[in-house]
């Protein structure tokens, strides 16, 4: 009898063990890390791959319209520096040492999307559509009003440059890939990271900004 029940007990803390490695929950990323590019961020960027280059000509100086969270694609269809390439920024001080935005031009982008410059403060961006860090140039092409709010505005767009540049950084993703995305439709690649990533990136975010 006691033989029966002790092999019940073993058989039953097997049966719980063997249940709770299978639906347990994988451990969260180290803080400071960002992590691997997740299977909806790779299928997009196979899919902007087959698709071309998004990064037309700027066909438009007035009258551009931001929808949905994008840039109007004829004033703002991204621009980038040919010779970019991840050996350049993948270097730490590459984008405040390439960054060069007078204030004349930023007054050029927000006039040609109807805004008075400036605006209040933490309200737009004068945003690079294809970050500095993805290779981004500072051309007018390149540049447009991004709004903070509604959410998701300019801050998420600053995590998604942060995620694709370590991706790229990484290996994970090849340069143009992630210029494509970014230039394609960057909420698509915020819509598609989770929240743990998500804050994840907040946290390396926020860490960048006190390390500063």
């Amino acid at each position: 009898m006691a033989k029966t029940l002790r092999y019940a007990i073993w058989f039953g803390a097997a049966i719980l063990f063997a249940y709770s490695i299978r639906h347990a929950k994988p451990p969260p990323p180290a803080p400071g890390t960002v992590p691997p590019v997740n299977r909806a961020v790779a299928l997009l960027a196979a899919r902007a791959a087959a698709s071309g280059n998004p990064i037309g000509r700027r066909t438009a100086s007035g009258s551009c319209t931001a929808r949905n969270g994008l840039p109007d694609p004829t004033c703002t269809p991204g621009a980038i520096f040919p010779t970019a390439a991840p050996a350049q920024i993948c270097t730490k001080g590459y984008t405040a040492a390439v960054r060069s935005v007078p204030t004349s031009e930023k007054r050029a982008v927000y006039h040609a999307y109807g805004f008075a410059y400036p605006q209040a403060r933490g309200m737009f961006e004068a945003d690079h559509l294809i970050a500095l860090e993805l290779g981004g140039s500072n051309e007018i092409a390149n540049l447009w009003p991004e709004a903070a709010a509604p959410a998701p505005g300019f801050h998420e767009k600053d995590l998604v440059e942060n995620y694709l540049n370590e991706e790229v950084c990484a290996g994970n993703l090849p340069l143009a890939a992630a210029q494509s995305l970014i230039a394609r439709d960057w909420l698509s690649v915020y819509r598609s990271l989770n929240p743990d990533e998500i804050k994840l990136l907040k946290e390396d975010a926020a860490a960048r900004t006190n390390f500063n």
